[in-house]
């Protein structure tokens, strides 16, 4: 969704929820019809930085009101089929692009759906757009930087300040009288006037007054070369006057006489052998509002029980509300080239939600509603294979033996890695497919960048290994330095290490893949099978007796929280760990659902001891501060874990006591 991407259909109750800084006073000097109004406070610093910031690419303002003027259309279109008197005679959309040399003004206009005054106040004063104060809070003053965040943000109507330092809107909405029409005028400053004006012609006009620096933006030829750049793909119709030679000006003159400047066809609707890369690119630029190319996409004509054709693509950058559950994500929906909605959401999962692009259905009523699509089994037959279509072309990318495919799926999963992650337990039918997409941190690597797939994980298995080992935490480093990955480093096992919130739900609904089981080197008793020699489980069996007393004396010693203490099979170098039993719940998940609020079980857990550790073998032979001993270790391996201490200040001081006492040689 982009920043005011158009004027057709503003949130409700977008004015009163982001009027905090919103001003307005009738200006005593001109009519009493007159008002001016202050710009709500993010709108005055997008203005700013969008100046600065994006004025090395200044001519995307014009795909950017032309984009706005093809939404409006389009939302026409889609009112009329209720109420065809909103076309009022006059069926044919169109956008117009003029310019005046004399006056320094350059006008976008079209008969689309137009906007009553409440609506050029929500649209053209505010942002409505959820997440924006995290937005603004990302933005750092470096403009290059900035450029890229305000493209993903949207860019809109306010990039008509990029070239002009005055702005003039007239505007009427569809089906409302002549008397209703409503000036908007600004500098791009504070403040904004606005005003009810007679208007005979529905739809939207902007004027830019053009800023000194801006002629060549006065040249028929030049703003056809930049139509056909990045607008080449709108629908409707882009109409200028066709221009002549004055002999005597020795210049083009404009007639009297329109020709249509861009293709005016559904870009979707044409042989892909008829469009050009850039094409494609500036397509997904429209329909996805954004400033950046896409990273990959899929056009396909789908013929059957169900006819429909799909061009979908994959963002480059992850949108700033990816995360935002307010947010709405979608595609947009067309029935028979004939717009029905924005973000369409039901024609994909939940966890692709990151996808942008148009699906146009040859068997959908034209007046389905978001209702009927929720419960529509012909919507499920798209929604089915416009899922399959992009998991197709994320394997494409993922699988590729080129350096360009392999560093786009990279790309692709630090944007988007975390959201496909959620697939896993949204959509059984793909879980395989799913799966074999996914990326992990891991032992094998050095850095959490460095990503291996389970298929990798799996080629690698060390002979007689039965199963994927991962360990989760909160933290990469948590997972790396993990006292439970101690033996697995000695004997050289891979374990996968998981760090991001959603990946304890990913194991919770991915038990195997290509039949080898998924296990938490943290969770029950660890058996190696054949990984271990003989002479390592005789050793194992060994320390079991030989420690079994003072096992019993720790356990009796910690009471109630601990449930069992057992010898470790796990550690080298640590004294003691902790682990979950094993259909008990993680502690990293305990700790995940407590820090969102919600309920977690309380589970003890497993202490497990290092009866090589030189503390542990001291602690058989300990008496007057044994107590103090085994609490120590057991907090210890508590922090070891990620866990917080009960109880810190206690903590401290059996550590100062114990360190006392061993200076004083009493322990």
């Amino acid at each position: 969704m982009a920043l005011l991407k158009s004027w057709i259909s503003p949130p409700p109750t977008a004015f009163v929820m982001l009027s905090g800084d919103f001003f307005m006073s009738v200006d005593a000097t001109t009519a009493a019809n007159r008002e001016t109004m202050g710009f709500q406070t993010e709108v005055k610093q997008l203005l700013h930085l969008m100046i600065h910031s994006l004025y090395s690419n200044r001519e995307i303002f014009l795909r950017e009101l032309i984009s706005n003027a093809s939404d409006a259309c389009d939302k026409l279109r889609f009112e009329a089929l209720h109420n065809g008197s909103l076309f009022e005679s006059d069926p044919d959309l169109k956008i117009r692009v003029a310019y005046d040399k004399a006056a320094r003004t350059l006008t976008i206009s079209d008969n689309g759906v137009g906007m009553s005054r409440d609506e050029v106040i929500t649209n053209l004063g505010t942002i409505a757009k959820s997440g924006t104060r995290e937005f603004f809070s990302r933005l750092s003053g470096d403009q290059q930087k900035d450029a890229h965040l305000i493209g993903q943000f949207g860019v809109g109507f306010y990039s008509s300040f990029i070239v002009a330092d005055r702005v003039t809107v007239l505007t009427r909405r569809a089906g409302e009288q002549a008397s209703q029409g409503v000036r908007w005028e600004s500098e791009g400053a504070g403040e904004f006037s606005i005003e009810m004006v007679d208007r005979p012609e529905r739809g939207t006009e902007i004027t830019l007054h053009l800023r000194e620096d801006q002629d060549d933006l006065l040249s028929g030829w030049k703003l056809r070369a930049i139509i056909r750049k990045y607008s080449d793909h709108i629908v409707q119709p882009i109409v200028m006057h066709k221009e002549s030679w004055d002999e005597e000006k020795k210049e083009q003159v404009a007639t009297t006489e329109d020709e249509t400047v861009n293709k005016a066809s559904a870009l979707w609707t044409r042989a892909k052998n008829d469009i050009a890369e850039d094409e494609y690119k500036e397509f997904y630029k429209h329909v996805g509002h954004d400033f950046d190319d896409p990273l990959a996409w899929v056009h396909a004509r789908v013929e059957g029980r169900q006819e429909y054709t799909q061009l979908l693509y994959v963002p480059g950058r992850a949108p700033f509300d990816l995360w935002d559950r307010n947010a709405r994500h979608g595609i947009k929906l067309y029935v028979r080239r004939v717009f029905i909605m924005d973000d369409a959401e039901q024609l994909l999962p939940n966890y692709l939600r990151f996808v942008r692009g148009v699906v146009d259905s040859a068997d959908l009523p034209l007046n389905v509603s978001r209702e009927i699509l929720q419960e529509s089994k012909d919507i499920e037959a798209i929604r089915n294979g416009c899922t399959k279509k992009i998991l197709g072309l994320l394997e494409d990318m993922a699988n590729s033996e080129e350096a360009e495919g392999k560093e786009k799926y990279a790309k692709f999963w630090g944007e988007f890695g975390r959201a496909l992650k959620e697939g896993v337990g949204q959509d059984f039918a793909n879980k395989a497919r799913i799966a074999g997409l996914l990326r992990f941190a891991s032992t094998h690597a050095d850095t959490p960048e460095e990503s291996v797939s389970l298929a990798d994980y799996v080629a690698r298995m060390k002979e007689g290994q039965d199963k994927i080992y991962y360990v989760a935490a909160d933290s990469f480093n948590a997972a790396k330095n993990s006292p439970h990955l101690e033996i697995f480093r000695k004997k050289g096992i891979e374990v996968l290490l998981l760090s991001d919130r959603v990946d304890e739900w990913v194991v919770g609904n991915l038990t195997d893949f290509e039949g080898k089981a998924l296990a938490s080197v943290a969770k029950g008793d660890l058996d190696l099978g054949s990984l271990s020699d003989e002479a390592e489980k005789q050793e194992q069996e060994s320390a079991v007796g030989e420690f079994k007393e003072l096992v019993d004396k720790i356990k009796a010693s910690l009471a109630d929280r601990v449930k069992e203490v057992r010898v470790t099979h796990r550690l080298t170098d640590s004294p003691a760990c902790l682990v979950a039993d094993e259909h008990d719940m993680s502690a990293n998940l305990a700790r995940l659902l407590k820090a969102a609020g919600q309920q977690a079980p309380d589970m003890k857990p497993i202490l497990e001891i290092n009866p090589r550790h030189p503390v542990v073998l001291r602690l058989r032979y300990e008496d007057g501060k044994f107590d103090d001993w085994a609490s120590v270790l057991f907090d210890q391996a508590l922090l070891a874990e990620g866990g917080q201490l009960d109880d810190p200040a206690t903590f401290v001081r059996r550590i100062n006591d114990l360190m006392l006492a061993m200076t004083q040689g009493k322990a």
